[in-house]
């Protein structure tokens, strides 16, 4: 037989039950989140992914199996096209980089402390370099100075001004360099190019094909950039005048000069040189995925 006081008793126990688990409740709901030491956002290249399909790629050889407190996001997005095919490049590339710019932003916002690598091979080099220079000129999605290492393997818009590791390489990348470079983090920044790769080394006289680059970046136009395609262009132009006008423009898009071309990607696409990065030797017995493994090691340290 329940008594006055054992009823009040049964309601103070109960009324403190609730309270602990409304306050165990609001304690998990306003856990901090779990922020590792160092994340990693990978880009892989062109064909290595998909939506649908979503592979890591060759940057799986730098990322895998990494001790310490390190989390690693790869991006997956359409991942179609040579820089030169057209329009499907722009609206892939374009899905890469917002993809990107939108787990940097999330890392950044809810762990300040912790350390960001971005490494893109290809058209995801494409997509983590315009990310890593939108940081580095204070326009980003992260804080220059919480970036530790940004690693681009066959950067279509890799610049003879970039710090390349490895032999020396002609002209630029297929798209053209970035205006305004890597800002804050070009110290961090590490650009590497087979010779011979026209992705990121397309020849500064073989106007048609940096032409075809140029277009191919502009086949989704971002209206925030009309500035910096402008600049691209007119540098263009500037070039094709002062190695000899016009005219030397017209004999390399000629019927003769287009079937040169497509005989010179074929053979470029033949010879494996794109695919060539796990075993390029860069110095010092290193290649770009050794390199880039032990420096993303130190980084984790």
């Amino acid at each position: 037989m329940f008594t006055r006081r054992k009823i009040g008793t049964v309601a103070c126990a109960a009324a403190m039950a609730a309270a602990v688990a409304h306050f165990d409740g609001a304690a998990v709901a306003n856990a901090a989140p779990q922020c590792p030491g160092t994340y990693v956002v990978a880009v892989p290249g062109t064909w290595e992914t998909s939506n649908s399909e979503p592979e890591q790629g060759m940057l799986a050889m730098i990322t895998d199996n990494l001790r310490g407190d390190v989390r690693t996001d790869y991006v997956h997005y359409a991942a179609t096209a040579f820089p030169w095919e057209g329009e499907v490049y722009g609206r892939s590339k374009a899905e890469a980089t917002d993809r990107t710019r939108g787990l940097v932003a999330a890392m950044a916002r809810e762990c300040a402390g912790t350390r960001i690598v971005l490494l893109g091979y290809s058209q995801g080099a494409d997509a983590a370099g315009d990310v890593a220079a939108e940081i580095g000129t204070g326009l980003g999605p992260a804080a220059p100075a919480q970036v530790a290492l940004v690693g681009l393997i066959s950067d279509p818009k890799r610049s003879p001004t970039d710090n390349l590791v490895g032999p020396a390489v002609v002209g630029a990348g297929a798209g053209g360099p970035r205006i305004g470079a890597f800002g804050w983090v070009s110290p961090q920044t590490y650009t590497f190019c087979a010779v011979g790769d026209l992705y990121c080394s397309m020849p500064s006289g073989d106007f048609a094909g940096r032409i075809a680059g140029l277009a191919a970046q502009l086949s989704n136009p971002d209206p925030t950039k009309i500035g910096d395609y402008q600049q691209q262009a007119g540098a263009l132009l500037g070039d094709v005048l002062a190695a000899g006008g016009i005219g030397l423009l017209s004999d390399q898009l000629n019927n003769t000069a287009y079937e040169q071309r497509r005989r010179q990607i074929d053979d470029f696409v033949k010879s494996g040189i794109h695919q060539s990065y796990p075993n390029y030797a860069v110095g010092g017995g290193a290649t770009p995925i050794t390199w880039l493994r032990q420096r993303l090691v130190d980084v984790t340290r």
